[in-house]
């Protein structure tokens, strides 16, 4: 008995499937980090409602910051006033909420200045080695040789306390933590196999530095990056409730603090806790990034 053949559109495959191509991609990735680590997810979402908070919470608050009204002063928190008023009448939960921008520009000012200026000194230091590394390696010893707080109390009351002196004095207290991190990792991959198989190939020292060697120091960076974040703005506050910080009125987290401290005692509990309580979810969140943003940037995570 002959056998019809069959057409090749009739043919049924009886192997396996073919599996769905993974998805690729920084934005994959990332995903993937926050759906396996559920504290990173919750410091992103944390992260999140700061920076909304800071786009659009000075033009949803329900009353305006600088407003004073003597009639109300030091009312506690009710539904007309979730945080209460402080002592001109001013509504607390506004000008927490819209002090958020000032910090968090502060704060993500500052540290991107360190990074930057601390990851190119580091990674020329750590590369080249030499009289470079010597004279660099001197520079960040006497910058962290000072308490870094009063340095940047000198700092400030040199040049003045505005926004722009507070995010110079914290960049420049800050740049000593990514140099060192950044030449410690250059220096031990300088002459690692891929950096020289890169070179090998054409690429230039600049080129290989940039590609090749810097990716790698990234993973720590992130976590000293986070951080800073969290202490510039503790650095930020500080000086304003020593008075070298943000001039008052201006809405700021440390200026509120220091100001609801004199109403502590007689009972006004809400002027001091409220910016505080504010200002220390900023630095949890901050810190708790720390892992996920590592993990984000790991080149060896991506596989």
């Amino acid at each position: 008995m002959t056998q019809t053949a069959l057409a090749p559109d009739q043919i049924k495959s009886t192997g396996p499937e073919p599996e769905a191509k993974p998805k690729s991609g920084a934005l994959a990735h990332m995903l993937y980090v926050l759906r396996e680590n559920p504290v990173t997810a919750l410091s992103f979402a944390m992260f999140a409602f700061f920076l909304l908070s800071a786009l659009i919470g000075p033009y949803v608050v329900p009353y305006d910051p600088l407003a004073t009204n003597a009639a109300i002063a030091l009312q506690p928190p009710s539904l007309a006033h979730w945080f209460g008023t402080d002592a001109l009448g001013r509504d607390v939960f506004s000008r927490v909420i819209v002090a958020t921008r000032l910090d968090l520009v502060i704060s993500v000012a500052a540290v991107a200045i360190s990074f930057v200026v601390g990851s190119v000194l580091g990674a020329i230091a750590g590369y080249r080695g030499g009289w470079i590394d010597i004279i660099l390696n001197r520079i960040l010893d006497t910058i962290m040789a000072f308490p870094l707080f009063v340095l940047a109390m000198g700092i400030v009351a040199a040049l003045g306390n505005s926004v722009t002196n507070i995010i110079i004095a914290t960049a420049i207290i800050n740049i000593p933590f990514y140099a060192r991190v950044v030449r410690a990792e250059v220096n031990i991959r300088r002459e690692s196999g891929f950096a020289l198989a890169a070179k090998l190939s054409g690429n230039s020292d600049a080129r290989v530095l940039a590609f090749h060697i810097f990716p790698n120091a990234l993973p720590p960076m992130m976590v000293q990056v986070s951080l800073n974040l969290g202490w510039a703005i503790l650095n930020a506050a500080g000086l304003s409730f020593i008075g070298l910080g943000v001039r008052p009125p201006t809405p700021e987290w440390g200026i509120m603090v220091a100001e609801g401290a004199n109403f502590i005692v007689s009972g006004e509990w809400w002027l001091a806790l409220f910016p505080g309580l504010w200002l220390m979810l900023a630095v949890f969140t901050f810190n708790l990034m720390g892992d996920g943003l590592r993990d984000i940037v790991d080149p060896r995570r991506r596989t």
